[in-house]
């Protein structure tokens, strides 16, 4: 605290005399709450909840009801906190922002409703982390489609609605896709199950995939692409394969010998088809 009269900025300033004190901090002028100010919202830190009220700030206390209108004010490398409640998609949502997360909390979950790709990651550094998805009817699309690089699916958990039959008639729903020639994607601890596939890996494209779960699906499709499979393991029921390395796959490393990458992961089955 600091006096304007530079004659009384002593312990008598409290004297009778009109004066204007002013209280600052270690942060300077924007005040205690921080560089955004008492009332601002921090763009690289926003709030989401579909049961919050309309008109909320993206502020933990005034959250947004969608991830769109988060992804209209949060900042490169940003995070959009996803809290708990169903978000219904029926269009697809563009994760275009530079080293942009979105981190789904507990009870946050993902309910496609329209035969599209609920989440296109066509920016590099993109990070979808602990999110639920699924779907209300079976549709033959991808949750995630990857297009850029250096892109993380974490701790979430992606499995469709339950399909009759063998599963080889089954609807083509996927876990992720990967774009041609994207590199340096990370797919770690996740669920994948009742789907088609838990990825399609296209041409070209890189990556590690490890320490997931993966059931009831017909496994992994690896299409000429280059992964490091380590960790993964299996459930019930049994996925019809747990990795399909198509015609065109390279031989040697990542893949070959095929009983290292098998005891790698939990035994795998493996459809090797070069």
């Amino acid at each position: 605290m600091y006096c304007d009269d530079k004659k009384r900025r002593n312990m008598m300033c409290c004297s009778p005399c009109i004066r204007v004190c002013h209280i600052t901090d270690s942060i300077g002028v924007t005040g205690l709450t921080g560089p955004f100010g008492s009332l601002g919202v921090n763009p690289y830190d926003l709030y989401v909840q579909s049961s919050a009220q309309p008109g909320g700030d993206g502020s933990h206390l005034a959250p947004f009801q969608t991830i769109e209108q988060a992804l209209t004010v949060v900042k490169p490398y940003g995070t959009i906190n996803v809290l708990s409640g169903t978000y219904p998609i029926t269009q697809q949502i563009n994760l275009n922002i530079p080293g942009l997360t979105i981190k789904g909390m507990a009870g946050s979950n993902i309910l496609l409703e329209s035969s599209i790709v609920p989440f296109l990651c066509n920016s590099d550094d993109v990070t979808i982390d602990g999110l639920t998805m699924t779907s209300d009817i079976p549709y033959p699309v991808e949750f995630i489609q990857i297009a850029g690089n250096n892109n993380q699916i974490l701790n979430c958990k992606i499995y469709g609605p339950n399909q009759s039959g063998d599963s080889s008639t089954w609807v083509v729903n996927r876990g992720f896709v990967t774009q041609i020639n994207i590199s340096n994607l990370l797919v770690r601890n996740n669920i994948f199950y009742s789907l088609r596939q838990p990825a399609y890996l296209n041409p070209g494209s890189t990556g590690i995939i490890m320490d997931n779960v993966v059931f009831n699906t017909r496994g992994y499709v690896v299409d000429r692409a280059n992964f490091l499979f380590s960790g993964n393991s299996w459930g019930i029921s049994e996925n019809a394969v747990d990795i399909a390395l198509l015609s065109g796959t390279q031989t040697g490393a990542p893949y070959d010998p095929l009983s290292a990458l098998e005891a790698n992961n939990s035994n795998a089955t493996i459809s090797d088809q070069r």
